[in-house]
């Protein structure tokens, strides 16, 4: 099976909404974890979905995907303390999905509704090959490392550098053991899938998204959406 683990947890506080989580917010009338969900579910390689949702929002998320006719989603969890816990969490209702099979898992971010069915495809093609697949964007720009002392100490060669994003896609046994790892370990602080599985010594394999695939984190980031979405639009209706 391939399997996409969803993680809409987060309550959007740089957001500045009051009344509802980022994830929830609409653009061009249609949530932005619905626009997120519709990519894995219009894909032919995927057999089935878990979102991760806020624990309080699990009925609302839930209604709002029956709504928009997104059966693939097998699974609404409530998530965790951290983004850590709340992906383990939705692993192990892909786990339970998966009933024995050995299983593709895809994890991406509620909040990325700009991926494509290429990064969908391009991933689950990856891990089959590789066991593994980081989707990511080249850096476009000179990056500095900051030294002690409040000064440069390094200049990193552009052209080796890439921008890790979402999907994160890995064999379910080896991402879901490496969660169980870290948890015995006491380890709470990863900050994405990438960064556990490189530091148990798995090889990880970058692959190519497209450079619109930003998180909706701050109002900057909902209105370059916003302007995306507008542009694709006229290129449709005026093939501009």
């Amino acid at each position: 099976m391939n399997i996409a683990v969803i993680f809409a947890g987060g309550v959007g506080s740089r957001m500045r909404s009051r009344e509802l989580p980022k994830q929830f917010l609409r653009i061009h009338g249609k949530p932005v974890i619905v626009r997120t969900v519709e990519h894995f579910q219009y894909h032919p390689e995927v057999d089935s979905i878990v979102v991760v949702c806020i624990a309080q929002w699990l009925d609302y998320c839930r209604s709002l995907l029956e709504r928009h006719g997104l059966s693939k989603v097998a699974a609404v969890v409530p998530g965790g303390s951290n983004g850590q816990e709340s992906i383990y969490h939705g692993l192990q209702a892909a786990e339970e999905l998966a009933g024995g099979d050995r299983s593709i898992v895809l994890i991406h971010d509620g909040v990325r509704p700009l991926i494509n069915e290429k990064v969908i495809s391009d991933n689950i093609r990856s891990v089959r090959e590789s066991g593994s697949a980081i989707t990511c964007v080249r850096a476009k720009e000179t990056l500095l490392v900051e030294g002690s002392a409040d000064e440069v100490s390094d200049i990193p060669d552009r052209s080796l550098l890439r921008i890790a994003r979402a999907p994160q896609s890995f064999w379910l046994n080896d991402i879901i053991a490496a969660h169980r790892d870290a948890i015995s370990a006491g380890r709470h602080d990863y900050i994405d899938s990438a960064s556990m599985m490189f530091e148990r010594g798995y090889s990880l394999t970058p692959v190519d998204g497209p450079d619109e695939n930003i998180k909706v984190t701050t109002p900057d980031d909902f209105f370059s959406v916003q302007a995306i979405l507008n542009a694709r639009e006229n290129e449709q209706i005026y093939g501009l």
